[in-house]
């Protein structure tokens, strides 16, 4: 089983960069895409929309569903989960994708920035996961796949932004129980992260750091997809990183992923 063809993937944050290569993977394979994000009207400095990235999903092969979701708001995450078995039949893949970032220390992490944090990242990967997980229980071969890093108390990566570390380890932790809770149901629940920066536009946020240093969020697509065919009960409670999934696959040459191969690869956060 080495498609993804007919299945139905939940994926939030996937009007752009990482969340929008997955989809288009599945999509080539012809999956059904639910496109969840917050983005129903282009915003000058982030290209990319839920309805963008609908088309592209249907232009690549697949059936794609925009759907504009908060993943803050409860509500609106069960209306998208009701919206997306109501199209499609079920749900056999949650991808959890959208993410809040804000590298600063402390004084310098507004409270509002800080909560938003909390609130997306760790807080919106168990509801989607809590909203999904009646679907998946019923799929054939049901997946969660996080987009956070091994748990890691390592002080190096706390000082510098306890606030966003706190968010995206939160996203790892769930990742552990979940895993825990839900593997021995026949459930894969795993994560994945990339060995270097992925250049995206959320990494225009970041001060002193350029796309040409980064990998396409290819690499992560692909990644993505080499989980999300395995067989779920024998897959589940890991720590991915994209480079040794590829290498697990067969695939050892990444030099098509360098944005610019003439340029230093930079190590991601994390790892």
């Amino acid at each position: 089983m080495n498609t993804l063809n007919g299945k139905t993937l939940f994926i939030t944050g996937a009007s752009r960069g990482i969340g929008l290569a997955i989809a288009l993977r599945a999509a080539r394979d012809g999956a059904n895409v639910a496109i969840a994000a917050k983005s129903s009207v282009p915003n000058p400095k982030l290209p990319g929309t839920i309805h963008t990235a609908a088309e592209a999903v249907n232009a690549a092969g697949g059936q794609g569903l925009a759907l504009k979701c908060d993943i803050r708001e409860e509500d609106e995450v069960r209306a998208a989960v009701a919206a997306t078995v109501d199209t499609f039949g079920g749900i056999d893949i949650l991808v959890n994708n959208a993410s809040a970032i804000w590298l600063r220390g402390t004084l310098d992490t507004p409270m509002k920035r800080f909560d938003l944090m909390q609130q997306v990242n760790a807080r919106g990967s168990f509801l989607c996961a809590q909203a999904c997980l009646p679907h998946l229980l019923q799929a054939p071969n049901p997946h969660i796949l996080t987009l956070c890093p091994p748990p890691s108390l390592e002080p190096k990566w706390w000082g510098p932004h306890t606030g966003y570390t706190l968010a995206k380890m939160g996203m790892s932790f769930v990742t552990l129980g979940l895993a825990a809770e839900f593997g021995p149901q026949g459930i894969a629940v795993n994560a994945l992260w990339p060995r270097t920066l992925i250049s995206t536009d959320a990494l225009n946020m970041i001060p002193g750091v350029s796309m040409a240093n980064g990998r396409s969020p290819e690499i992560m697509a692909d990644a993505a997809h080499a989980i999300l065919v395995r067989e779920a009960e024998t897959c589940t409670g890991h720590f991915f990183i994209d480079d040794e999934v590829l290498a697990e696959a067969g695939v050892t040459d990444l030099s098509r992923y360098a944005v610019d191969p003439s340029q230093p690869l930079l190590p991601d956060l994390f790892l």
